[in-house]
């Protein structure tokens, strides 16, 4: 059984922290060999009572401020202090159901040899909004995430690090580093490219998924894409061979809706071709929004599903756009 570190970067959490802490700490793993630390973003709500609520009844919880708010950051404040063998992310709003979700951790390690596990990360949620519904069937579509990407598999294998790695060996970070505190999203994939660039191997287990809480607002999630297009140009800067079409579609499509609308106004060719690019466009999420409405059989979803695609695909797009003017320019 190897000694576990679980690191819980946070910033007002309140609504989830409890329930995330109550999970860890009814696993089925020797107290004596886990803890967990809280690395909390000067929040303004009342996580820092809660967790300190826990720091005082559990001897292996323990908190830690983070001045400087990013994810990134709260990650190395967690490293820095972990007493564990294997650091362990979670983050503070998500849902683990597994009791032996940490065991599993242990025992994949210990059988695979690998230097780093990944997991699934689904959006779902028994008691979800309708909204929410939509966003996590959107985000599962291959029209809603990035294709390449293995979160939503459920095969055991080894993988690529790059866009799944949450568990690694104290050792992973001697060789390759702490996460980089530039980067303000996209931290993960950044330090995983890193691990697959040294070689380290990462194995994908399903066994230790936990599913994550959809965005509540259209608002909300265009904001997340925004930050998630940020990071992807911040990474291929970081990191030249992470560049793909497929990854930078979105910023290409927002650029093309942007600067071809005026042309529209110079000749007819362009004109017909702009609407009919359009027009394919939103065939394409309406005929994905029936699709998935039918799967989940769920027609509360289906108006709500093109309005989903729309803030995913314009919100990453936009994110793209707005740090590609830095993306060629030396560090």
């Amino acid at each position: 059984m190897l000694s576990l570190t679980v690191v819980i970067p946070v910033r007002n959490e309140a609504e989830h922290i409890a329930e995330v802490l109550d999970r860890l700490l009814e696993q089925h793993y020797d107290s004596g060999k886990f803890e967990i630390i809280v690395a909390d973003g000067l929040s303004a709500d009342q996580t820092p009572q809660i967790v300190a609520g826990y720091v005082q009844k559990y001897p292996n919880v323990r908190y830690f401020e983070n001045p400087k708010l990013l994810a990134s950051a709260a990650r190395n404040i967690g490293i820095r202090n972990a007493a564990g063998e294997v650091i362990l992310i979670i983050d503070g709003h998500c849902i683990i159901d597994s009791k032996q979700m940490l065991a599993r951790v242990s025992e994949t390690l210990e059988k695979s040899g690998a230097d780093c596990l990944g997991r699934p990360q689904p959006l779902e949620m028994t008691d979800a909004a309708p909204l929410q519904w939509a966003v996590a069937s959107a985000r599962r579509s291959r029209l809603g995430h990035h294709p390449d990407s293995f979160i939503y598999s459920d095969q055991a294998r080894f993988a690529p690090a790059s866009s799944v790695a949450v568990a690694y060996r104290k050792s992973v970070f001697e060789t390759v580093g702490l996460f980089d505190e530039t980067f303000d999203a996209c931290e993960d994939v950044e330090m995983n490219t890193r691990i697959d660039a040294a070689g380290l191997k990462c194995y994908f287990e399903p066994a230790i998924a936990v599913r994550y809480v959809p965005r509540k607002t259209l608002k909300g999630l265009a904001y997340q894409m925004f930050r998630y297009g940020r990071g992807r140009v911040r990474l291929f800067r970081k990191h030249r061979h992470t560049f793909s079409w497929s990854g930078f579609a979105p910023g290409l499509f927002v650029f093309g809706v942007m600067s071809g609308l005026p042309l529209c106004f110079v000749h007819w060719i362009f004109l017909w071709t702009y609407f009919g690019v359009c027009g394919l466009y939103f065939a394409a999420i309406i005929a994905e929004s029936l699709r998935l409405t039918i799967q989940q059989k769920r027609a509360d979803i289906l108006f709500r599903l093109p309005f989903v695609f729309l803030a995913v695909h314009f919100g990453y797009g936009w994110g793209i756009l707005r740090e590609w003017r830095f993306a060629l320019s030396p560090r």
